[in-house]
This record gives structure tokens, sequence and C-alpha cells, in this order.
């Protein structure tokens, strides 16, 4: 990230203050299982072919529940939208898909667990009036949704572990600074060390000189 801003640096220094100041983001170590058999999870191969989303759950430090709704596009790997609340049904998980779609257009599919607010009537009746696919993991299966869960973990470790929250407002303006911060700045190994904005930009790009190219194809046939 340094030397994306521009500044000249050398890693082992970088490196050795980064370990002095303790800035590792601690994360909790899972406890070894038995291996048995996964299902792979076929990759998107353009933006808005596959969303995923899922809730992560944090508190106040005054005990009151904060509940987060994460939207990501699995190709890009850009979060589109954090909705964050003490309680959000179907129909507000539709409302915010609702805002989404006049924003960007809608998926094919959504990738979601077999929670109440996926599962319910709501989302049921808008996935068939807006005619995407959901997508439903089996139950016990979360690496079946391996986007959201590394978003969600992400998430977690940068930025719930690392604030305390006075009040509902304050966790929604801090999150969503973050969600920017993770879309805007943070470059991502998956996409060749690329923030997700800027390879979303770029297939943009790529798809309309296809489309400029299969015009002028056309034209001289």
């Amino acid at each position: 990230m340094l030397r994306r801003e521009g500044c000249l640096v050398n890693h082992k220094r970088v490196s050795r203050i980064y370990r002095e100041e303790h800035l590792q983001v601690r994360k909790k170590r899972r406890k070894k299982m038995t291996s048995g058999v996964r299902v792979p999870l076929s990759a998107p191969t353009t933006a808005d072919e596959r969303w995923s989303m899922d809730f992560v759950m944090d508190a106040t430090s005054h005990g009151r529940r904060v509940r987060i709704l994460a939207i990501v596009d699995d190709y890009t790997r850009e979060c589109l939208a954090v909705e964050v609340d003490t309680s959000i049904s179907g129909l507000r998980v539709a409302r915010v898909l609702d805002r989404l779609l006049m924003l960007r257009g809608k998926p094919k599919g959504i990738t979601v667990d077999n929670g109440p607010e996926f599962a319910g009537r709501a989302l049921d009746t808008w996935a068939y009036n807006n005619k995407v696919r959901l997508d439903f993991i089996r139950p016990g299966k979360p690496v079946e949704n391996a986007y959201i869960e590394s978003f969600n973990g992400r998430l977690r470790d940068e930025c719930l572990n690392s604030h305390e929250f006075c009040s509902l407002q304050e966790a929604r303006n801090t999150i969503e600074g973050w969600r920017q911060d993770y879309n805007e700045k943070r470059p991502h190994g998956s996409l060749n060390d690329m923030t997700p904005m800027e390879f979303a930009w770029k297939e943009m790009e790529k798809v309309k000189r296809d489309v400029t190219a299969g015009a002028n194809l056309q034209v001289l046939q």
C-alpha cells in the first residue's frame, strides 16, 4: 500500500516496524477438523454474474445488538453494500437489493445461506419478480459461500474487532467508511494487487472494447 502511494520503502524495514508496533491483525485460530469432501465453488467470469450476501453480528459498548448485512460481487470482490441496524428483516433485505438494482443493475444469481431472512417469502417474491436466481448453500456448509465468508472475516478482523461503537449511528458511519476504504484503497491479491474498484473499472473498459470491436466487425462484414 505504501508503494501504491508513491513511497520508496525498504520492505525489511517496514516489516520490522510493523512487528515492533504490534500492527498485525490477530486472527482466531480455527480448530483443526478432519478433512472431508468439499463441493468446489465455481468461479464467476464476469461482474454481476453472481453476488453473495450474509449477516455479521456485533454489539455496541452498551450491549445493544448490531446486525450487518454485507453484499459482495464475487467476481470483482467489491462490497456493494453494508446495511447496519439492530434487526434486518427479509423485506429490508429486498429493499437494499432494490437500491442496488437502481445503482448497478441486477445479478444473474445471489448465493445465500438458509437463514429466515433469505429463505422467507419476501426475498422469494423479490427474486421471482426480478428474475434473479437464489442459490442456497447446504445447511452447515459455509464453504459453499466462500466469497462472502472471506469478506466477513476481513470485516470482523479489520473493522469490528478494532472499534468499539458507542451508538448504532457510529457503527453505521465506521463500517461504511471501512467499506469505501476496502473498495477504493485496498489491493487484493486475487485481483493482481488491484483494488476491487480498479479491477471493476478495468473489466468495464474491457467489455466496452469488446462491444466496439464486435460492432466494427459487423460493419465490415
